[in-house]
């Protein structure tokens, strides 16, 4: 389903409205509140079951001037490492940010479970045939006509993770509202 500009912001602004009405009556939700000492196998895998509800995420860069900049994005589900790919248009801005400054952050909300994902990370620009090959949606066929001229990867490695779900009963720090986080290892 493609949905146009105007019909997109109205949908972020539904669910950001939601997000704001969750959170003040996170109570009523009824669930009860978990340790956020969660073992990091477990808070990483409520955050893969949470990215894999949401349909689209948002991805934010650092333009040249250090302004962050968002868009939506249709993303596979996690790899096993929380390695997270996109495709792109190679003419677009977003590749130019990220050969500039590869770390990014994806945002997941799911409105239903009261929840959200944090991922960041360091992003790579992946133009592999092989790559490309293994990764494609049939959806996008419309967006890159020719595959091998208009499309690129773009491959997020994480670096930390970051959880709230009152779904899951995981709750931020109640003085400083810091939500529970994985680190992941550098893999270089």
């Amino acid at each position: 389903m493609y949905l146009g500009r105007t019909s997109f912001v109205r949908w972020m602004t539904l669910i950001f409205l939601l997000l704001l009405a969750c959170g003040l009556s996170v109570d009523a939700l009824g669930q009860e509140k978990q340790s956020s000492a969660l073992p990091p196998d477990s808070l990483t895998a409520i955050a893969r079951e949470i990215m894999m509800t949401t349909r689209f995420c948002a991805l934010i860069t650092v333009d040249a001037d250090g302004q962050p900049r968002v868009r939506a994005m249709d993303a596979f589900a996690p790899e096993s490492d929380m390695t997270v790919w996109f495709a792109t248009n190679p003419k677009s801005r977003k590749v130019e940010q990220i050969k500039q400054n590869p770390r990014v952050t994806l945002y997941y909300f799911d409105a239903a479970g009261a929840s959200y994902v944090s991922l960041h990370g360091m992003a790579k620009l992946v133009d592999d045939p092989a790559e490309k090959a293994a990764r494609w949606k049939e959806d996008w066929q419309a967006f890159y006509p020719d595959r091998d001229q208009s499309y690129l990867l773009i491959e997020v490695t994480p670096t930390r993770l970051e959880v709230l779900s009152m779904k899951h009963g995981i709750d931020d720090d109640p003085e400083t509202w810091t939500p529970p986080a994985v680190e992941f290892k550098d893999k270089s």
